[in-house]
């Protein structure tokens, strides 16, 4: 991770290795979508631009439901194998099934093309810097010529019908490796063999993705926030605001251009760590929200955060307060990431 030295020397690549058995409980769920009507279906449910996605590209997007709340957010790919590879958190796993079986027959009974599989298949991340070279060495296919948010499907060491896409949720270099449930253990194996190589687990990533400012299901979005009030705006595809044809549509859009009553933001804070459920107050003492995350920050060497208050405290340079173990202390709402990401895309 090139955030700062110390911690690139100390953790150079790592890989979130999780055995099969807990990799729907912990880490993510991985189906096919296929048939004719594909785009159809998804589109019937998420809120981005799956259309216009080419071969091989992916895109995060966010399941909603009528009021405009988040039922998770996932990611879908465009395989050019003729499906849409979805990846969704293993702890909606049994919401986002049934919602995706569920609009699969109400589309099949209306004459639609399409059909779904859910895949055996278990998902380890290997992240940092060094993350393209480790895996280099096991791959025929040039990496160098797969940017962020695309895949391919390749042998990886010896493992055969592996996807590899160049994504991960640490805002770093690297790559998720779907590989057979059977297969993991032996993959997993291979890639530690390497020095640089060390495993690492849920806290760690989560550090991670909190500097990058990225939200976790549960925590900081969940079924009674919009995306406009999550700052994930962006996920709304052009074609999609335009067309309103997403759940939610008639609440969100309508946010895009109007007031929200929150927004989350981002906080550095002095004093002790802050965490989820810690109150955001003004400075005159008026609650105004809570964290939703926070953590000791390893690259900055400072607590960060995240956290819902009104719009008008949204702003970066505000000054807060934090409520940690009954005593204030000095909060000031920052720009997210809080460490510059570092994806890799095409020069």
């Amino acid at each position: 991770m090139q955030r700062a030295g110390s911690m690139m020397s100390h953790l150079g690549s790592c890989l979130q290795a999780l055995p099969s058995a807990l990799r729907r409980s912990l880490s993510s769920a991985q189906t096919k979508i296929f048939g004719h009507d594909r785009v159809k279906l998804m589109e019937s449910l998420v809120v981005g631009d799956i259309a216009e996605l080419k071969p091989n590209q992916g895109t995060l997007s966010l399941f909603t439901n009528e009021a405009g709340g988040i039922l998770d957010d996932l990611i879908v790919t465009n395989t050019s194998e003729g499906h849409l590879y979805v990846v969704s958190n293993a702890g909606c796993w049994e919401k986002d099934l049934t919602l995706m079986q569920d609009k699969v027959r109400e589309l099949q009974n209306m004459g639609n093309d399409v059909g779904l599989e859910v895949m055996d298949n278990a998902l380890l991340a290997l992240q940092g810097p060094t993350a393209a070279q480790v895996l280099q060495a096991g791959v025929a296919d040039d990496l160098r010529k797969l940017p962020f948010m695309t895949s391919a499907v390749m042998e990886v060491f010896g493992v055969s019908g592996c996807r590899v896409t160049r994504c991960g949720y640490t805002g770093e270099d690297g790559v998720e490796i779907s590989v057979l449930a059977a297969e993991a253990v032996r993959l997993a194996t291979a890639l530690l063999e390497n020095p640089e190589v060390k495993l690492a687990g849920l806290a760690a990533r989560d550090s991670l993705r909190l500097e990058a400012g990225l939200c976790l299901y549960g925590n900081d979005i969940d079924e009674h926030t919009t995306p406009v009030e999550g700052s994930l705006s962006w996920t709304l595809g052009k074609r999609r605001r335009a067309a309103m044809d997403f759940p939610g549509a008639s609440v969100i859009v309508p946010q895009l251009k109007g007031k929200v009553q929150r927004r989350r933001v981002g906080l550095m804070c002095e004093g002790a760590p802050v965490r989820a459920h810690n109150p955001i107050l003004s400075t005159e003492g008026t609650v105004l929200g809570a964290v939703t995350s926070g953590c000791p920050s390893p690259c900055l060497k400072k607590n960060v955060a995240m956290g819902y208050v009104p719009c008008e405290y949204s702003r970066p340079g505000t000054l807060l307060l934090v409520e940690v173990r009954r005593k204030q202390q000095m909060a000031m709402v920052s720009k997210m990431p809080f460490v510059p990401t570092n994806y890799y895309t095409l020069k």
